[in-house]
């Protein structure tokens, strides 16, 4: 044998023991941790799913690389529920007949999450929280299921007020509003009719859209009962399959004024169906766009969490479910998965604590955490009183090819 090739055999073996060698001590400390996700790995809302949990086990891969929480691994156990509530009820119901989940985790969307609440109170003599659902809908932060979730995320209703008060400020009055014609969307909408009330205004116009609609389909019904009432601005609140074929029909259709998106939408998931229609048709579908995010951007590299999500997708590369179209493409990073990455950065904590005095409870262990810090710009702050982390609200636009952070000269450039 060369020398050549006894040095390519030994850094193979180097490169084995780095990889299998943290995975089985962890693994010897201990059952681990499961956590159970139902989540939308099929469909045309497939890409939150998929990057909130590649994002997430970007972090506990690199955790269960260094031994877990005292030797105990955390794992994800995954079902698809496509984004409809019915499969939903059932996955979480087998999660609560099931001893293996230690609580429920990063659930995408109001339609599934606000039908699986009164599970949590308890079903056949079992009952589990959620932590760190993708949905800013209000039900999981009022009573009586308030105490039954903890969330990471910003409410939509503080999203819109971000949004209105903007638009405001820059004498863009004249709202309307596109939404999906579900909880979630009607979460938005009276969040953002709060918001406008607050000012004393009312929307000029609302339309809706049926969840699971997709990018081919036409969205131009809506965007004519939006133009009726003639917008300065139009809040949308839907999936990026649907949001993106109403921006690209309100531009074909002549109407450009900003539109404004919330976080549910997936930034990068809809800019890459406005960017192939905009080299398809010969146009900028880009421009004029404004989505709001409830955890900073992922180019701040001022940020530890940040440094540390783009360092732990590029080394572990999280797969992709099975469960996922074939043709599906990850992204290599994105604001779901960042927020994903986010709530397993924060679960782990939780974990830690638990795991040093399990017979106070996992609630208790989440409760305690009044002032964590996970390496963004502000604190997660928990308590008795409090199961919501995060109250920022961020705002983007596309720069670059990218969504990135607005800046006051953006902004202004929409003052009238």
């Amino acid at each position: 044998m060369s020398g050549r090739a006894r040095c390519w055999i030994v850094l193979l073996v180097l490169c084995l023991a780095y990889v299998a060698g943290p995975k089985s001590r962890a693994m010897a400390g201990g059952d681990g941790y499961v956590l159970g996700m139902s989540a939308a790995f099929t469909g045309p809302s497939e890409g939150l799913g998929v990057e909130l949990y590649r994002g997430s086990m970007a972090y506990f891969s690199f955790l269960n690389s260094h031994g877990g929480i005292n030797g105990k691994p955390i794992s994800i156990r995954i079902m698809d529920d496509g984004y409809q509530p019915g499969p939903a009820i059932d996955n979480t119901i087998r999660f609560l007949r099931d001893q293996e989940p230690l609580c429920l985790f990063s659930y995408v969307g109001t339609p599934t999450v606000t039908r699986i609440l009164p599970l949590l109170k308890g079903y056949g003599g079992r009952r589990k929280l959620l932590f760190f659902p993708f949905s800013g809908a209000e039900p999981q932060r009022e009573p009586p299921y308030d105490r039954y979730v903890f969330n990471l995320r910003a409410s939509y209703r503080e999203e819109l007020a971000g949004l209105v008060d903007r638009f405001m400020s820059l004498n863009r009055k004249r709202l309307a509003v596109f939404y999906q014609a579900d909880a979630f969307g009607r979460s938005g909408w009276d969040g953002a009719h709060r918001a406008l009330k607050s000012h004393g205004y009312a929307l000029v116009a609302e339309a809706t859209y049926r969840r699971g609609a997709r990018f081919a389909e036409s969205m131009k019904r809506q965007v004519e009962i939006v133009m009726r009432g003639d917008p300065d601005a139009v809040l949308s609140i839907g999936s990026y399959a649907a949001c993106a074929a109403f921006v690209r029909d309100a531009r074909d259709m002549g109407l450009d004024v900003p539109i404004a998106n919330v976080s549910f939408v997936g930034s990068e998931k809809m800019l890459t169906l406005l960017q192939k229609a905009g080299h398809d048709n010969g146009r900028d579908y880009t421009s004029n766009l404004v989505n709001s995010q409830v955890v900073p951007s992922y180019e701040d590299l001022s940020l530890p969490a940040v440094r540390e999500y783009r360092e732990f997708m590029d080394l572990f590369a999280p797969k992709v479910p099975s469960t996922a179209a074939s043709d599906y493409v990850p992204l290599h990073y994105s604001f779901t998965s960042f927020e994903g990455f986010l709530n397993a950065k924060a679960m782990a904590r939780i974990l830690e604590a638990y795991d040093a005095s399990p017979a106070t409870g996992l609630k208790a262990a989440a409760e305690s955490q009044s002032k964590m810090d996970i390496g963004i710009d502000v604190p997660l702050r928990f308590g008795p009183d409090r199961h919501q982390g995060l109250d920022r609200i961020y705002f983007t636009t596309v720069r670059g090819g990218k969504f990135m952070p607005m800046d006051e000269r953006q902004w202004q450039a929409w003052q009238r």
